[in-house]
C-alpha cells in the first residue's frame, strides 16, 4: 500500500500505517531523540522504517531535556538527529555550534516561519510545526469551585487560583520557557517576573513535560493547565470538557525545530530523516496521532481544529533573542532564584 492509501484509508500500524511510494533508501542505523509527544514520534519511527532500510534507535525527551543530552555529549555524540520540540534550546543548540548546517531542497515549500528558523541559525536548524501558548480549564471543576474563567495572563495571579494551576518547568520544558519568554516580551522582564511570582502561589507543580498540565486538567486533577493550544485540542478531541483560551494580552507562539547533530555517525542517514519530516505526506500525517500544531510545508494538511495562528493576536516574538544561549541562562537563572524556591 502506498503512503498515499494509507493516509486516506486510515489503515492502523501502531497508530496509523504508512508506507511512500518512493523505494527504501540506505540500510544502516538512526539515533533520534523526539521531543514532540509520545504517540507522535512513535508513529513517526514506525512511518520512517516501513519506508527505509534503517533501524530507529528513538528515545522521546522534553525539549530541555533533549538538549542538555546534546550539549553533554558534544565531545563524543551519540545521536544523530533531533526532531521536534521548541525551537529556542534548537537556536541555543546551533548558537553554540552543536548541530550540523543543512539546506533541504524542499525549502521552497516551507512555511515563512520556518525558513526564518533555518536563517537565524544558520542553517542548522527548521521550522517543521508552529503552535500558539495557550491558558485550557477544565469546565466542570471551574463550575464545581465557583472559579472565575481565566481570559487574560494576569488573571492567573488572582488568588482565588490558588493551589488550581499546572505549568511545566521551563528549565526541562521548551513549553514552560516560551511562556516564561513571552510574558518578558509582553510585560518587560520586571512586570514579567512580578507576575511569575504571584502566579507560582497558585501553582500545585511544575511539570518536567511541557503537555503535562493540560492532560491533567482533562482528567480532573487540575483545573488549569498553561501550555501550546494545540496540546488543548489534542484533549479536547479525545473527549475532555476542557475550554481553550487565547489570552486577552496576546500570547507567543513556538517553531517546533528540527537539528542535525554535529559529529552524527549515521549523517547521511540523518539526512534521510530530514527530508522525510518536511515531506508534506508525512506532515499530513500528524492528525493520526492526535497532534494538531500547524504543518511547516505549505502542501501538508493542515489537522482538523489546528489553531489558526492567523487568527490569533500573537506577539512578535524575537526567537533570535529569546534562544540566544546567554538569554536563556539569565532567565532561566532568575526564574530558579525568585520564582521557584520562593514560598507559597
Amino acid at each position: 500500500m502506498t503512503f498515499k492509501n494509507a493516509l486516506f484509508a486510515g489503515v492502523a500500524v501502531a497508530g496509523l500505517a504508512v508506507t511512500m511510494a518512493m523505494p527504501a533508501n540506505a540500510a544502516g542505523r538512526l539515533n533520534v531523540i523526539c521531543s514532540a509527544d509520545n504517540e507522535w514520534c512513535e508513529m513517526m519511527e514506525n512511518a520512517f522504517e516501513l519506508e527505509h532500510d534503517i533501524d530507529v534507535s528513538m528515545v522521546r525527551k522534553s525539549s530541555g531535556e533533549a538538549y542538555a543530552q546534546v550539549r553533554a555529549e558534544a565531545a563524543n555524540p551519540k545521536l544523530d538527529i533531533w526532531w521536534g520540540g521548541t525551537g529556542d534550546p534548537h537556536l541555543q543548540a546551533a548558537a553554540e555550534g552543536l548541530t550540523e548546517a543543512y539546506t533541504s531542497p524542499q525549502m521552497g515549500d516551507l512555511q515563512d516561519w520556518a525558513v526564518r528558523q533555518h536563517k537565524n541559525a544558520d542553517g542548522r536548524t527548521v521550522g517543521i510545526y508552529a503552535g500558539a501558548l495557550g491558558i485550557g480549564y477544565n469546565n466542570d471543576l471551574l463550575k464545581e469551585k465557583g472559579l472565575p474563567a481565566p481570559k487574560c495572563w494576569k488573571d492567573l495571579a488572582d488568588p482565588a487560583y490558588k493551589g488550581e494551576i499546572q505549568i511545566a518547568n521551563p528549565n526541562s520544558s521548551g513549553t514552560s520557557y516560551t511562556t516564561l519568554a513571552t510574558l518578558v516580551q509582553l510585560f518587560g522582564e520586571e512586570e514579567a517576573f512580578d507576575l511569575l511570582k504571584a502566579m507560582h502561589k497558585n501553582v500545585n507543580q511544575y511539570t518536567k513535560s511541557g503537555s503535562a498540565p493540560i492532560k491533567a486538567a482533562a482528567v480532573g486533577e487540575t483545573t488549569i493547565g498553561i501550555t501550546f493550544m494545540h496540546d488543548m485540542i489534542a484533549q479536547i478531541k479525545q473527549g475532555a470538557n476542557v475550554t481553550v483560551v487565547s489570552p486577552c494580552e496576546g500570547t507567543g507562539y513556538e517553531v517546533g525545530s528540527m537539528s542535525i547533530i554535529k559529529g552524527a555517525r549515521n549523517l547521511e542517514n540523518a539526512k534521510i530523516w530530514a527530508e522525510f519530516a518536511l515531506d508534506p505526506r508525512t506532515q499530513s500525517i500528524a492528525e493520526g496521532a492526535h497532534s494538531y500544531q500547524v504543518p511547516s510545508n505549505t502542501n501538508a494538511r493542515v489537522p482538523d481544529g489546528a489553531p489558526r495562528l492567523q487568527d490569533l493576536k500573537l506577539i512578535d516574538y524575537d526567537f533570535a533573542k529569546y534562544g540566544d544561549a546567554e538569554t536563556r541562562r539569565s532567565l532561566l537563572s532568575r526564574w530558579d532564584n525568585e520564582v521557584k524556591n520562593a514560598p507559597q
